[in-house]
């Protein structure tokens, strides 16, 4: 009985992706994401919190080892896209034709690589997560704080990549409520967690900042197991089968022809943005812990953006493998116009509320005297922001990763780095500065992908 109301559930998810209101079919789509995005958020910031309200002699490097261990969390997650990218491409052209077979075994082979790629990823950063810290911070004892941080927190990250596999292949064939749910409960788990290991109860002693990575590390592995535990289960036609669990195949090469670009393309952002940390550390930790915060709050606009990227990337996959070419196209307007409205929102909020923000994150004046400024500035490169992300999500649920991947080549590693270096450093700019270098980088990013999706070509990726 349950196996049959799930089919059921998934046949009326497709029929209303397929030719129910556009409109409403993404708000159905993008809420839950939104609401599974806004509490992954709560939980960094309130790590951020956590970090800066330790007692003031280790505040500023607790704030650096969270800030720095979110960039390398933020690029194992960019490096599970070798296989969620193909993963929700696949599920959604194969749900689209109606082959509920197909759709599982990508998901079985997405689960095995996902597996490859988290052990892969903790064992690259566990014995380099000294240098990792060393590259942004000159401090030794931030450095081990830091290194200890990382290698903690990649224990976590191998459960994360089956936990983002089985959210990429849900999210495929339209099934968004259960990715939520799971990540709901890894947000609390983190939360309750590491308030309860950083300030102790009772017989348990506090532990400071190890205590923020243990929480995470809990959590990431609760997520991971719920999510298997989905898929032993079955839903939606999405079973794990022993048998299909494989490596070597055609279906696991579609997967990562379509996962690479897309994973090169979060590893080139990712190493721009990380040599961009660089060049804020030169500026002393007190623009550093700034910057940190920034960028955290900032991660606000990310979560309607990736919503309705995913929303957006859902309709266009199935659209296409249903021969939907028009449906695709709208899909991706009407989801920039949608999520726009609430990046308008967010920007008047960034811009007017910039110092109240920076008060409520830090006890540094000089945090906030450093912060608030450039945090203004970029309060104004929110929607440029918001039409890169969702547009290049729906070019990804269409196939098509490597315009994309250039795009972000050319305006992280040829504008943001350049233009950073010159006005933070050479102009004695500093934070504010080296700012004006990531506007520029999501102004150009916004224009181009932008361009890519109106002049079209996309949606007759052969995948």
């Amino acid at each position: 009985m349950t196996g049959d109301n799930s089919s059921s559930r998934s046949d009326a998810r497709r029929e209303a992706i397929l030719t129910g209101s556009l409109r409403r079919t993404l708000l159905y789509l993008a809420l839950p994401v939104l609401l599974e995005q806004l509490l992954s958020f709560c939980v960094g910031l309130y790590d951020t919190f956590l970090a800066g309200h330790l007692p003031p002699d280790i505040s500023d490097v607790a704030t650096g080892a969270v800030g720095i261990g979110a960039y390398v969390s933020w690029l194992a997650t960019l490096m599970f896209s070798f296989v969620s990218a193909g993963t929700t491409a696949l599920v959604a052209r194969a749900h689209g034709r109606n082959d509920r077979n197909e759709a599982n075994q990508v998901m079985n082979r997405s689960f095995a690589l996902g597996l490859i790629v988290g052990l892969a990823f903790a064992a690259a950063i566990i014995p380099v997560a000294g240098l990792v810290a060393s590259f942004v911070l000159d401090d030794s004892v931030a450095v081990g704080i830091t290194a200890r941080y990382l290698r903690l927190d990649s224990i976590g990250l191998i459960f994360s990549s089956l936990s983002y596999m089985g959210a990429a292949a849900l999210r495929g064939s339209g099934n968004m409520r259960t990715p939520m749910l799971i990540f709901a409960v890894v947000a609390v788990t983190n939360a309750a967690v590491s308030t309860l290991l950083v300030f102790g109860l009772g017989p348990i002693p506090g532990v400071g900042i190890d205590g923020i990575v243990l929480g995470t590390v809990v959590a990431r592995v609760t997520g991971g197991m719920l999510m298997i535990s989905v898929f032993l289960r079955g839903t939606g036609g999405l079973k794990l089968v022993w048998s299909e669990i494989r490596l070597a195949d055609d279906t696991a090469r579609r997967i990562l022809s379509i996962g690479i670009p897309a994973a090169l393309d979060g590893l080139v952002m990712w190493i721009g943005h990380y040599l961009f940390l660089k060049v804020i550390g030169s500026f002393g930790p007190t623009a550093f812990a700034a910057h940190i915060v920034g960028i955290r709050v900032e991660a606000l606009t990310y979560l309607p953006a990736v919503a309705w990227a995913a929303a957006a990337a859902t309709i266009i996959g199935q659209s296409l493998g249903a021969g939907l070419h028009e449906r695709a196209r709208r899909a991706g307007h009407e989801a920039v116009l949608q999520c726009g409205v609430l990046g308008a929102a967010i920007t008047l909020a960034f811009y007017f509320g910039a110092e109240p923000i920076y008060r409520a994150m830090h006890n540094s004046p000089a945090v906030i005297a450093v912060g608030v400024p450039p945090f203004r500035m970029l309060a104004l490169f929110q929607l440029p922001l918001v039409a890169a992300i969702v547009y290049a999500g729906g070019l990804r649920g269409a196939g098509d990763t490597r315009v994309p991947m250039w795009i972000t080549l050319f305006t992280t590693l040829g504008v943001r780095l350049p233009v950073a270096w010159l006005c933070g450093v050479t102009l004695n700019g500093g934070l504010y500065g080296a700012w004006i270098g990531m506007c520029a980088d999501m102004l150009l990013r916004g224009v181009l992908v932008s361009v890519r999706f109106w002049r079209g070509g996309w949606e007759r990726e052969h995948i």
